[in-house]
């Protein structure tokens, strides 16, 4: 049975704004099923959230239409999750609970994020958080 990981929002803006990337690795390798690529629609909103905010889109130079054919490729190569369970207070931030709601929704076996609240739980309920570099190499 192949890895499930949840990428959180950090990946996936970063996967769009670094082509080429370990963040962007992560991405092509769930595209090419070398895991089963978990998200829930909470994750893609905060991503095009975030991807549309224009001090990045000044930054990086792409248009809210690059941000909308991003967000239809993530709908339609992944996994959604829906239904998260209501965790609440794990993390710091709340946003960051959803990603650790997805993944027990999921039964993931990761969580795949530079944020540094989440990695440092190091793992909850079973689920190993970890950034991308540390998530290829499980891959090969």
């Amino acid at each position: 049975m192949p890895l499930r990981a949840v990428l959180d929002s950090t990946i996936l803006v970063s996967a769009f704004l670094t082509p080429g990337g370990a963040a962007d690795a992560v991405l092509q390798q769930g595209m090419d099923e070398a895991f089963t690529c978990c998200l829930a629609d909470e994750i893609i909103a905060e991503t095009v959230h975030r991807l549309l905010s224009p001090r990045l889109q000044e930054r990086y130079a792409y248009t809210a239409e690059d941000v909308e054919t991003f967000k239809a490729t993530l709908r339609g190569s992944f996994l959604i999750i829906s239904d998260l369970p209501p965790l609440t207070g794990i993390v710091r931030d709340p946003n960051d609970d959803m990603i650790l709601a997805c993944g027990v929704a999921a039964g993931a076996d990761y969580v795949v994020t530079r944020d540094d609240d989440l990695l440092s739980l190091g793992t909850y309920e079973g689920i190993t958080i970890v950034t991308p570099e540390a998530f290829l190499p499980l891959l090969r």
